[in-house]
């Protein structure tokens, strides 16, 4: 029931954007229009019920808004007529019905067509209303004999007969006030809150009106009850006292003193505070000038955390909370280094582009406590406003800063570690490319004079430490990588995983979940057992959580049994605790086969191995593929089939393949999408395999793209590959030669276990990959063909 009534109040309506005017329920309103969008929302309400949704524009010089240009609060409106003026205007009346809020932008063009949520006003006539409502007309009388209003005598009566929220309305639209203020009143649901505000507005209004005819000499007609001159009309039962306001000014003046702000911030901050003494001091402006106010005297112009410059000390801490993460750890050593011979260097940015759980997000922390600065992480997911970054101007309703100078009011100091969390999750929208906004943040050339939209002013970034992660580079658009220094954190290796357990996970979760050493023992034999059969990752996350869930069942036992409880997790004993192994690991035949050869993958999670599998069948010459592949892997395969066909001619083999045979390359793990160029040796070297006989061997993986004539050109994601290989066993990789110079950053036990071979050409592939040599395999069977054939007679004339 309750979701009907929600789809009842949720309507698919155009929209017109109103300049200086905004339209209240129960009001009837002409205006004219004459922009060609504005024209078209009208024509498509007048063939559908002539209801249109009206809601003002923030800025009336915009000629063509946009979605964000424009109130989200308006109201429904019936179209009650609509005259052409001209060629170009039509004049329309139409009457207020309720008010509704902007849920969804259907389209922009030709017209705007929204999604628009009816707001259900809940009647409030309580004794308390009704006596503000008694005070609200008289002053509204007394406001209108005043300001001498044309249509005095036929506004009165249509306040006689209506409820509390409609006269507030009613009241409103005839009052001379700022947009702003009536956008206000619009947005203002409950009766009463609306009604005092009403009244609060209406005294300070006859108090300005009655101030302008005593110092033009004028005698008003009717006297109207005011306090002192110089003091603002206050709500009833409001006990203002005359030094309240100087108190506060005085206040803030001394707060402002304090901030230290450059002299362009410290001058808009001086212009706020008179205009703030000349306002009444309940008034919806003064509200937001204090707002402004209270944060350019909160934001950390000058404060600064005091750095620790001792390398040694950094070192320590950087080894006690990670393992491994050697180039991080220098690169941050470097920084603290040149920290010792300039005064104020450029600011850092850092961009660490790495798998989940490899500990970018932790690792910030650790750079934070090493350095003695404060940490705030900003998590940029799903953002798509550039207004999140940028704030909003102080002119639309409930504008605040954008999360860079909240974070920055956060942190307390201007030089923090900011990390800017899951970059690449970040997308786009009508609302602008928060991407963009970020290279003003992350230039070090720029962003000493950052400006937020709501604070108006310049801020300096150029102290903070900037840290951007993110698990993928693609995404992340190109001008704003080559803002940032790029330091990749690879996968971990199942020895590095191990000594990570040991070191930092398992006695953190025992710390945490109330144990003793004594309580839970796992051997190292266990712990490579969780690693291989129970996670499959690039990180170490899943690891804790599966340690996680250990510790609780042995707390269990502790608090059931006795406090000196002790458990050692064998191999044996494991899946009594974890249950049945959750993956199996990749299966490697030890018998070679023909067709079959096996691939190195990278995906965000890190490396795999693939199988590639590829039979012949009858056919036209036709090439299928299977196993899920993506756009990129596909024309690999294209390309690896197009190479091996011109290879049959120079080899003489398979020379009725494009008549008479199909081929089908099929990749295991259907479900799983694969993508990517680096699996071109990889097709060829099965398809070349299937057509000579010659069994592929087992103990050998590869990654390289293909080109027609047989080139083997670089890959990405050496590393995770051969950390994937070395985990399940391969001895041997095929890589390109170009990509020698990615295997540095190896670990050396992977580079002491393997035998990495580079080429650059197909031919070099087959030799390595191949049981047996090509062209030795042909050769006798040519031999053997030619002493099989049968010798022919002489000829006899």
């Amino acid at each position: 029931m309750a979701s009907n009534e929600n789809a009842e109040n949720i309507k698919n309506i155009s929209l017109i954007p109103l300049r200086d005017l905004v339209i209240f329920p129960s009001t009837l309103v002409p205006f004219i229009i004459g922009r060609s969008s504005s024209i078209e929302a009208l024509d498509k309400a007048l063939e559908k019920d002539k209801m249109i949704f009206l809601s003002a524009q923030m800025d009336a010089s915009i000629d063509n808004p946009h979605p964000k240009d424009v109130y989200s609060m308006g109201v429904i409106a019936k179209i009650i007529r609509s005259v052409k003026i001209d060629d170009k205007n039509i004049k329309v009346i139409v009457e207020g019905k309720k008010r509704a809020r902007i849920l969804e932008y259907l389209s922009t063009y030709p017209h705007y067509q929204i999604l628009a949520k009816e707001i259900n006003e809940i009647e409030n006539d309580s004794p308390e209303v009704r006596e503000i409502l008694k005070t609200v007309l008289s002053l509204f009388e007394d406001y209108l004999k005043l300001s001498q209003h044309a249509n005095f005598e036929s506004i009165i009566p249509a306040l006689n007969e209506n409820s509390p929220n409609r006269i507030a309305d009613i009241i409103v639209s005839h009052l001379y006030l700022p947009l702003e203020e009536k956008q206000n009143f619009l947005e203002t649901i409950n009766t009463l809150e609306r009604i005092q505000r009403l009244k609060y507005v209406l005294e300070n209004e006859i108090f300005k009106i009655h101030t302008k005819l005593k110092k033009e000499g004028k005698k008003p007609r009717r006297r109207i009850p005011v306090r002192d001159v110089g003091q603002k009309v206050l709500p009833s039962g409001f006990n203002f006292k005359k030094e309240d306001q100087p108190n506060e000014i005085a206040e803030l003046k001394e707060k402002l003193t304090n901030a230290k702000m450059p002299k362009d911030a410290e001058e808009k901050a001086n212009k706020e505070i008179e205009r703030l003494e000349s306002m009444p001091p309940m008034s919806a402006e003064a509200t937001v000038c204090r707002n402004y106010l209270d944060w350019l005297i909160s934001l950390p112009w000058t404060k600064k955390s005091r750095e620790k410059r001792n390398i040694e000390e950094a070192e320590r801490i950087l080894n006690d909370d990670h393992h491994g993460l050697e180039k991080v750890k220098e690169r941050i050593l470097e920084y603290l280094s040149i920290r010792q011979l300039v005064k104020n260097p450029k600011g850092v940015i850092l961009g660490f582009i790495g798998p989940p759980g490899v500990g970018k997000t932790s690792l910030g922390a650790s750079i934070a406590r090493a350095t003695n600065r404060k940490f705030v992480r900003l998590s940029l997911g799903g953002v798509r406003d550039e207004a999140e970054i940028r704030g909003h101007r102080r002119t639309y309703i409930g504008a605040y800063p954008g999360r860079i100078i909240q974070m920055l009011k956060k942190a307390g100091t201007k030089n923090p570690v900011f990390l800017l969390d899951e970059v690449d999750k970040m997308s786009v929208d009508f609302r602008g490319d928060p991407a963009s906004a970020l290279m003003e943040v992350l230039d070090p050339e720029q962003n000493h004079c950052f400006l937020d939209h709501f604070i108006d002013t310049e801020f300096d970034l150029s102290n903070v430490m900037f840290i951007v992660t993110a698990n993928m580079q693609e995404p992340i658009p190109r001008p704003l990588i080559d803002r940032m220094e790029i330091i990749r954190i690879p996968g971990y290796t199942e020895e590095e995983k191990l000594q990570i357990v040991k070191k930092f996970l398992l006695p953190k979760q025992i710390k945490a979940h109330g144990l003793k050493e004594d309580n839970l023992k796992l051997t190292d034999r266990t712990i490579k057992k969780l690693i291989r059969e129970y996670t499959r990752e690039a990180g170490v996350r899943n690891i804790e959580r599966e340690i996680t869930s250990l510790c609780r069942k042995v707390v269990k036992k502790v608090v059931t049994k006795d406090k000196s409880y002790k458990e050692t997790i064998t191999p044996k004993n494991i899946e009594k605790y974890l249950g049945i192994p959750r993956f199996r690991r990749f299966s490697i035949d030890k018998r070679d086969e023909i067709g079959v050869a096996i691939g190195m993958a990278w995906t965000e999670f890190g490396g795999e191995l693939l199988t590639f599998e590829v039979m012949k069948t009858f056919g036209k010459g036709r090439l299928t593929l299977t196993g899920q592949l993506g756009e990129i892997m596909q024309e690999s395969a294209q390309a690896a089939f197009s190479y091996v066909r011109g290879k049959t001619f120079e080899l003489n083999i398979a020379t009725d393949l494009h008549k008479n045979f199909d081929i089908h390359i099929h990749v295991p793990e259907g479900g799983t999408p694969k993508e990517g160029p680096s699996a071109g040796i990889t097709l060829a070297t099965s398809i070349l395999s299937l057509l000579t006989g010659i069994p592929v061997s087992k103990k050998v993986a590869m990654s390289g793209e293909i080109t027609l004539k047989g080139k083997v050109l670089p890959v990405g994601g050496i590393k995770e590959k051969l950390l994937a290989a070395h985990r399940e066993g391969v001895k041997e990789a095929i890589l390109p030669l170009d990509n020698k110079a990615d295997l540095k950053d190896l670990p050396k036990i992977i580079k002491d276990d393997m035998n990495i071979h580079f080429v650059e050409h197909m031919d070099d592939v087959l030799k390595i990959a191949l049981t047996k040599d090509i062209s030795e395999v042909l050769n006798k069977e040519k031999e053997s063909l030619s002493e099989e054939e049968p010798q022919k007679p002489p000829v006899t004339h």
